[in-house]
């Protein structure tokens, strides 16, 4: 199997290292600021992102850690606290971000609680040596927390979505929790309308009718995972 570094990016080190954190902080804020007035995030994080002159990768990863105080506020309005009997989960959202931090990859803390990642799907996917390690330690927090069943959907068009279902199968098999895989062409459609989701894609979380924060959980057990998290003077609209 194949050595990956998942959402490695050589010029991380100094893009969100301590030199780069007080203009990255500056940035979030003013963000934070333009969409609690009504700007769209696009439009705002292009100014914001040429008004501190950030490379394509600080700006995607300011975007993905900003929300407006709106949507935090719905968000966690719908956040659970326990984790339900049954969950379903945004399968690939939920493994890469797992496989990042296991690479010592960069991870992002979102305003919202969620832990965010920027290795990208755009398509394709293949298994690499930290997602078997994924898959157990999703596997592992769910019966620790005394799931009862988990539904993984997988967006079936994606390439090696039917292998990472028949891992995830495998693995579900020697696990109490019960397992099932859904290859769907619509995953964040249907997730949007369910209650008990596992993701930290924004959009689901505004549409869907709960959610369980289970990633961060995971990342208990993986003290050394890089997570940025931006220090902010957080104020409403």
């Amino acid at each position: 199997m194949e050595t990956v570094a998942r959402g490695y990016d050589p010029k991380d080190a100094a893009a969100f290292g301590p030199k780069a954190a007080a203009k990255l902080n500056a940035a979030v804020e003013e963000l934070f600021f333009l969409l609690n007035r009504g700007y769209d995030v696009k439009s705002a994080s292009t100014f914001v992102g040429n008004h501190h002159l950030l490379s394509q990768r600080q700006r995607l990863a300011v975007a993905r850690i900003t929300s407006s105080e709106a949507a935090i506020q719905n968000r966690k309005a719908k956040e659970l606290s326990r984790l339900p009997d049954w969950v379903v989960l945004d399968g690939f959202n939920t493994i890469i971000t797992l496989e990042v931090a296991l690479s010592g990859s960069l991870l992002l803390q979102g305003m919202d609680g969620t832990i965010r990642d920027l290795a990208g799907l755009r398509g394709t996917y293949r298994i690499v040596d930290k997602t078997e390690r994924a898959v157990e330690l999703i596997l592992s927090q769910l019966e620790k927390e005394k799931g009862k069943g988990a539904v993984f959907y997988l967006d079936q068009q994606v390439s090696n979505s039917g292998r990472l279902r028949s891992l995830l199968l495998e693995k579900g098999a020697g696990c109490p929790v019960e397992v099932r895989v859904e290859l769907h062409p619509s995953v964040d459609g249907v997730l949007s309308r369910m209650e008990g989701v596992i993701t930290s894609d924004a959009i689901i979380l505004d549409q869907c009718q709960s959610w369980y924060n289970l990633n961060r959980r995971c990342l208990a057990a993986l003290p050394d995972a890089w997570i940025f998290q931006p220090a902010l003077k957080r104020q409403g609209p």
